[in-house]
């Protein structure tokens, strides 16, 4: 009895743990730090191979702009339409474990996002370090 107990709580925190990364995936509205005008929509999701990304589906300012400071692949290619988040794996209920990309200055930087009591927010944090000490931080809202 004991170990059906066991397991039965087991499963329910691992299912939990998806659900809060279920949550993530969506449409995210990115907000300028500046002026806190409203710079893009950024879908995130689930690809088949279990890891997250993000693509940004629309630009509210020069939507034809082209990432010139990007390196490689990305060089000189629309910023509307790329992946700025790639390889993210959901752990402690948070997605970790990738990069994203700052198209405005074409760095790519480690991230981590987790999502906010209530599910309206997310806290997007790029870090220059693997720890996360030395970055920046942003908060997404969810598109309805």
């Amino acid at each position: 009895m004991r170990t059906l107990l066991t397991m039965a709580l087991f499963m329910a925190f691992s299912l939990a743990g998806f659900a809060q990364a279920d949550k993530i995936v969506g449409k995210w509205k990115t907000i300028d730090d500046k002026d806190g005008t409203t710079k893009s929509i950024v879908y995130i999701f689930k690809a088949t191979n279990g890891r997250y990304y993000g693509k940004i589906e629309k630009l509210f300012k020069e939507p034809e702009k082209l990432c010139t400071e990007c390196e490689g692949s990305n060089k000189n290619q629309p910023i509307l339409g790329m992946m700025i988040i790639n390889n993210l794996v959901e752990k402690d209920n948070k997605l970790t474990g990738g990069t994203i990309l700052d198209p405005k200055n074409g760095k790519v930087y480690k991230c981590n996002i987790s999502l906010e009591a209530g599910g309206e927010k997310l806290n997007v944090r790029g870090s220059l370090d693997k720890g996360g000490w030395i970055g920046r931080s942003q908060t997404w809202i969810k598109v309805k």
